[in-house]
């Protein structure tokens, strides 16, 4: 059974996500994920399908479709006729996920720095350094970042990975892309990102935006490798 707090969490998720209607599996996978990336279902949750059909009110055939899905993509894990595992984070995960985007995402930026659209590149560019002065102005008046910056912060850090992937235009990359970035998000949800730490982000973006910017795929891999490694050191909390 579930723990109380849990079931209140999930019961309010439920009433968000069907309404009075049964909802298909594909609702359902969005749904429970993003339960998890709002902390409404606990990462590293144990829970048995009778509770999570009973709770949300739905028939179990959209739900095991959906949890099957996850499987495949690593959020769960079934267990049979005793429950379902969600994922819990480690550091293993988090060197996993790094060290596999890395190699993903070394081959697109290089594609991208040869025949990315200039335009893009600029207008990620302007957008990184104007949202870099508008966090250094914030940590002067306010000490600190504010959610609407931290939130523009997630908003670039996305649009440039998600560009670097899209440029190959190769869809089995972006599948196993998406997937990665699930978790990436579930590695970062203990993570406060504090205005040095979101500079520091943003100033390595700026570095693989303009060697793209100059056309040099090797400059610009070299920075991407640095990023990802300098992001893996924030969350195992070397830097």
């Amino acid at each position: 059974m579930f723990h109380s707090g849990l079931r209140l969490r999930l019961a309010s998720f439920a009433a968000s996500l069907c309404g009075p209607f049964a909802c298909g599996w594909p609702v359902l996978r969005s749904g429970l994920l993003k339960a998890l990336f709002e902390r409404k279902l606990p990462a590293g949750a144990f829970v048995s399908q009778s509770d999570l059909v009973e709770l949300l009110d739905i028939p179990i055939q959209p739900l095991r479709d959906a949890l099957r899905v996850l499987q495949s993509e690593g959020v769960v894990t079934i267990h049979a006729r005793t429950g379902i595992q969600f994922l819990n984070p480690d550091l293993e995960l988090a060197r996993s996920t790094y060290q596999f985007r890395s190699i993903i995402e070394r081959a697109a930026v290089r594609h991208f720095a040869e025949t990315g659209d200039a335009g893009t590149i600029k207008q990620l560019l302007d957008d990184h350094n104007e949202l870099i002065q508008t966090i250094e102005k914030e940590s002067v008046t306010s000490g600190g970042i504010t959610a609407s910056s931290r939130e523009r912060v997630e908003l670039l850090d996305g649009q440039l990975h998600s560009g670097l992937i899209q440029s190959l235009k190769n869809p089995l990359v972006e599948t196993t892309a998406r997937r990665l970035k699930n978790y990436v998000t579930l590695i970062r949800l203990d993570r406060l990102t504090t205005a040095p730490l979101a500079l520091r982000t943003l100033r390595e973006h700026v570095e693989v935006l303009e060697a793209c910017r100059d056309r040099d795929a090797n400059k610009a891999e070299n920075a991407l490798s640095s990023h990802f490694q300098a992001a893996l050191n924030r969350i195992l909390g070397m830097c």
